[in-house]
């Protein structure tokens, strides 16, 4: 049998209306069926869209002769030209019946597939799958092809053509289900059965006439062979050609004038929801930001919790070391060195020391902050240091910062200087110098004591360097929940969380 592609090619070629008269007989139950489905059963309008199908097949003829098969375009083209025709003709009566159906479909499903239910809803359900699982379908339940027919068409075995076939007919009666039809009678039968519907006696001949002259101009217009044609042509034939051209360019003006319409809706459209997709993009965005800072924020409330818990623990140990380190000549350490506490105590503090010696190495991954960190606090990051691998390394490290952040005054001293100043933001940091008070003594050996006013005016420089000032006015003015003061950047990107006051 010769190939849709080679007799479309014929036709473009010589205008042969014997291969486009051809073309439309092999398709034309396929067309019309879809279309008559899709108005409701309209006979008169599915016989004006199978027209036009044909019609704008014969235009296009051209950049469609490279295809093998037309049934898939034919199918789609019928669909799309349906829809319009339903849209300006019928579009009301339509909706009212599809909904009905629907409701019908959803509120009573049948034990049996109802080709009546089926019928508003097989196109639709058609156009979800995929193209190559829609041409099998067509090929095998619209067409009545055999499988080997099929294999041979699309390149596969028989046996394979069948699975394809079996496989995009799963598909389809899933894309129904979801519909709300459900069968337990087989859906190929019944698409055989029902799917094509046979086109009108003479159809085939007048679509073929009249999408022949249609098409003349948009194939041969260019040849030589149209020339000739076109000055053999009697009066009548003459007329016709003048009456279509004339129906084309005011088809063309008026689709013109509804596409520019149609084009400048599109654009005040889009102008007005530009700054809803801007403001959508933006709380989607703030969305995802604060879900992050939660999880980061819950994360470390857990581990200061748990350091909390070891505190006393710790501070027992480090009693205990100050003990030891006062002992003279070592004779009488206070520590038993088999008794496990010890052994964890003093494990603790190697790896206290093994940070301190990566901190040296790598200077960059210090901060100034670490001034406040106490014995205390250098023992519970060494209880989760791990050295194994760079990786564990970078978060033993970012473990130790944020103890020492958190052990940071900096909301001491913003409070302070807010009772001053009566609620008023400073304008720059440096102003809350004054407020850093000393840590009340807990027992603990913190770096930050105050002895030395030079050192510590150096520390706090170092330290309010890392942050920035992000509100000014007063306090009574803002969002409880706003920021004040934000660290500028992490230290390490992939495991620190930026600290926010």
């Amino acid at each position: 049998m010769t190939s849709d592609g080679e007799l479309l090619r014929r036709y473009t070629e010589t205008t042969s209306e014997e291969a486009f008269g051809e073309l439309v007989r092999r398709h034309l139950d396929l067309v019309y069926s879809a279309a008559l489905r899709q108005v409701n059963g309209d006979a008169h309008l599915a016989h004006d869209i199978a027209q036009s199908v044909f019609a704008d097949l014969a235009r296009k003829a051209v950049s469609l002769a490279n295809r093998p098969a037309l049934a898939g375009w034919l199918y789609t083209s019928t669909h799309y030209a349906a829809a319009k025709a339903v849209r300006t003709e019928q579009r009301r009566h339509n909706r009212e019946q599809e909904a009905h159906a629907m409701q019908e479909l959803l509120h009573d499903p049948g034990p049996n597939l109802d080709w009546d239910k089926l019928r508003p809803l097989l196109d639709a359900a058609m156009h979800e799958l995929s193209e190559a699982d829609r041409e099998v379908i067509l090929m095998r339940y619209f067409e009545n092809r055999q499988h080997g027919e099929i294999g041979e068409q699309i390149g596969l075995g028989e046996n394979a053509a069948r699975m394809r076939v079996e496989r995009a007919l799963e598909k389809l009666r899933t894309v129904l289900s979801h519909r709300g039809v459900t069968t337990t009678v087989a859906l190929s039968a019944t698409l055989s059965a029902n799917a094509v519907t046979l086109a009108p006696t003479g159809l085939a001949t007048a679509i073929t006439t009249a999408s022949v002259l249609a098409g003349t101009t948009a194939v041969t217009a260019a040849t030589t062979a149209t020339a000739a044609k076109t000055i053999a042509m009697t009066t009548l034939q003459k007329t016709l050609l003048a009456a279509t051209l004339t129906a084309a360019v005011g088809t063309g003006i008026f689709e013109a004038h509804q596409a520019s319409t149609l084009r400048t809706q599109v654009q005040t459209l889009r102008q007005q929801q530009a700054p809803l997709t801007e403001q959508i993009k933006q709380l989607k965005q703030e969305r995802d930001d604060a879900t992050t800072r939660q999880a980061a924020l819950e994360q470390e409330n857990e581990r200061l919790q748990q350091a909390v818990a070891e505190v006393p623990k710790l501070r027992g140990q480090v009693a205990q070391l100050r003990t030891a380190q006062q002992s003279a000549n070592g004779k009488s350490t206070g520590l038993d060195p088999n008794d496990p506490g010890t052994q964890s105590f003093l494990a603790a503090k190697a790896k206290a020391e093994q940070i301190t010696r990566y901190l040296e190495q790598m200077p960059d991954k210090r901060i100034p902050e670490l001034q406040f960190l106490s014995d205390v606090d250098w023992l519970q990051a060494s209880k989760e240091a791990k050295f194994g691998t760079d990786a564990e390394i970078r978060k033993t490290l970012s473990y130790l910062r944020s103890l020492a952040k958190n052990k940071m005054p900096m909301g001491w001293a913003l409070g302070g200087y807010l009772r001053a100043h009566d609620g008023e933001l400073p304008t720059d940091l440096s102003q809350l110098k004054p407020y850093f008070k000393t840590p009340a003594d807990d027992g603990s050996t913190s770096h930050w004591r105050g002895v030395d006013p030079a050192r510590d005016d150096a520390v706090l420089d170092a330290i309010l360097a890392r942050y920035k000032l992000v509100q000014t006015g007063n306090s009574r003015d803002l969002d409880p929940k706003a920021w004040l003061v934000v660290e500028k950047a992490p230290v390490d990107k992939d495991y620190d969380t930026r600290l926010k006051f």
